[in-house]
This record gives C-alpha cells, structure tokens and sequence, in this order.
C-alpha cells in the first residue's frame, strides 16, 4: 500500500502510540499522522506534532481542529477527506470507530492490538500522573513533564555544590553552567573576561539547549545550576542593563521552583569570581526579579546540610504536586 494514516488526539504521544504507528509504518510507503486538536486541551496540538515528527522523522504530521462528533464516523471521514485532499489506501486505529471510519472514506482498515496488550496504558492515566508513566514516553515527551528545579545566586552561595548533591539524592541528572564554562574559556586570555551583549545572548541560548538536552534523560526531577532567567540578570551586572534579547531567550521557559542560595556564607575565590564586594546587591537583585516575575522560589539559609534537607522537603512538594507560591522564608 502507498499512503497510509493514524488518526487521534496523542494527548500525549506515548508508547502505545508508537506500536500502533509503527506498525503502520512497515505496511504503507507514505504515513500521515493526523493530530486532533481543541482549544481546552492544556497540551497543543502544535507541541504533540513536534513531539510526533522528532520521534517519526519519516512520517507527515497534521494538525486539524477537533470537530468532536466521535460517534460519527461519516462525518469524520468526511473530514478527512477535505483536509487530506485524497483518499488513503489504509486507516491504522485500535479503536471500535475504525471499520465505520475506514469504510465511509473508502479504504481498509487495520484493527491494532484494541486490548492493549502490547502497552498496557491510556494517555489519560498519562495525565493523570505523568511521572509514574515516564518509561513509556519517548525523551522529548517526557523532558515536558520532568519537574525542573534552578538554583540561583550570587556569586559562591553554594548552588553548584547543591544542584550536585540534590542530583544525587534524587538518582538523576543535573544541568551544569554554561557562564562558567565560557567564562573558563576566556580566562586564558585575561583574568577577567570583558563581556558583550551577544554573548549573553548565546549564553543563554546553550543553557536552555543544555537543560532541554539532560531534561530527556531526567528521573522525574532535574536540578538546574542557573537558567537564561538568571543570565538576564548577569546581563545587567556585567554590561549595566537588562537585555531585550537574553529576556526573549528566557520567556516562556518552565521552572517549577527557584532555589535562591544565601550569602550568608563565606565567600571563597576560586579563580573565576570576582563579585565579592557586591554580592549582598547582586543576592537582592535575585530576589527582586524573582518576585517582580512571580516566579516560585525559597531561599536556602544554614549550614550545607541544612540547606539540602530543606531543598529536598520543597522538592517532595514538587513532586507530590502540591501547590507553591512565591515566597521568601
């Protein structure tokens, strides 16, 4: 057969999915996968279609507006029909609707393992509790679901040395920071780097690809040693003003928690700091943009046991799902 299609909502694309499409795939030369979407959905079908053509390069992927209707299988293939503007050779589903569907656009019908036997699971259990179902979603869906938490601060407050042990505590991964690597880079040259606007903008470009990148391989929850949020922030303390372009890099991106590291610690220089005169303004800085954003966040105070106990409590919320509003304790 040429041109073959699986039609459904992929809210969210998981592995049963992906038996069904893959068996699919080895059946027609040309698949198209069709993503039904409505506005009350809290997953776009824009962003399910992304995850689609990541996993199944090969494969068209569609979005069409959900017209509902789903006991009316004329009506669908109706649809279909205009959208596509052919007829398939073959409909792929492991749904009763199928046969009723296939017969009304013209076409065979493949009947896919309807007991789900081969994945036992529903996209609704999914979304009911996406972090239990993690292994059976592929990375890019997964990296949407996995909790992230970001230490931020100023400068030898301890974040580093936290994100590490709470990566650990955790059995997952954590994101490194790329300022430090860059600025590592320049240091050859001279002992403290001259910055520009565009490099925070590349900064804080690597930082989000870094944490998209170690979100795939995440164990529910992924501990970040800053974000593009906090490289506005550098911005201004380097080049004296905040950068419209770094800001756009750090719009949209999701945090479900802030740790903001105290300075109530000795400050200790390891080659690459030179801020310990204005670490308390910087540390205000932190904690000004965090509340002018309403970004969730919780200030680590003590000794370094005492700040990872207390680090791993809001991080138990997190992950249990209860809920968390800006504060500052």
């Amino acid at each position: 057969m040429k041109k073959g299609i699986v039609i459904g909502k992929f809210y969210p694309p998981h592995k049963g999915h992906g038996f069904l499409i893959e068996y699919a795939r080895k059946r027609v030369d040309e698949l198209t996968i069709i993503v039904c979407h409505r506005d009350d959905q809290k997953i776009h079908g824009n962003l399910r279609a992304e995850w689609l053509r990541e996993t199944y390069p090969d494969a068209t992927v569609l979005v069409v507006l959900d017209i509902g209707k789903d006991d009316d299988s004329k009506a669908w293939a109706d649809y279909t029909r205009d959208f596509l503007g052919y007829v398939p050779d073959a409909v792929f589903t492991s749904e009763d609707y199928g046969e009723n569907y296939a017969k009304f656009l013209g076409c065979r019908h493949f009947l896919v393992d309807k007991k789900r036997k081969a994945v036992p699971i529903s996209a609704t259990e999914i979304r009911n509790d996406p972090l239990r179902h993690l292994d059976l979603l592929e990375p890019c869906v997964r990296a949407y679901f996995v909790k992230r938490i970001c230490l931020v601060g100023a400068e030898s407050t301890g974040k580093t040395t936290l994100a590490k042990a709470l990566a650990e505590h955790y059995s997952t991964v954590w994101v490194p920071e790329f300022g430090r690597m860059s600025t590592e880079a320049k240091m050859p040259g001279t002992k403290f780097p001259t910055w520009n606007s565009d490099e925070f903008a590349f900064i804080a470009q690597e930082q989000n690809k870094m944490e998209d990148h170690f979100a795939k391989q995440a164990n529910k929850i992924l501990f970040c040693d800053t974000d593009s949020f906090a490289t506005r922030i550098w911005h201004e303390r380097y080049m004296g003003f905040m950068s419209e372009k770094v800001t756009r890099e750090s719009a949209d991106r999701k945090c479900d928690l802030y740790l903001l590291a105290g300075d109530e610690i000795p400050f200790e220089q390891d080659g690459t700091r030179d801020g310990e005169k204005i670490r308390h303004a910087m540390q205000s800085r932190f904690e000004e943009e965090l509340r002018k954003n309403n970004k969730p966040f919780v200030l680590l105070s003590g000794t370094k046991e005492e700040r990872l106990e207390k680090a791993v409590k809001e991080c138990e919320k997190i992950l249990s799902g209860r809920s968390l509003t800006a504060k500052l304790e």
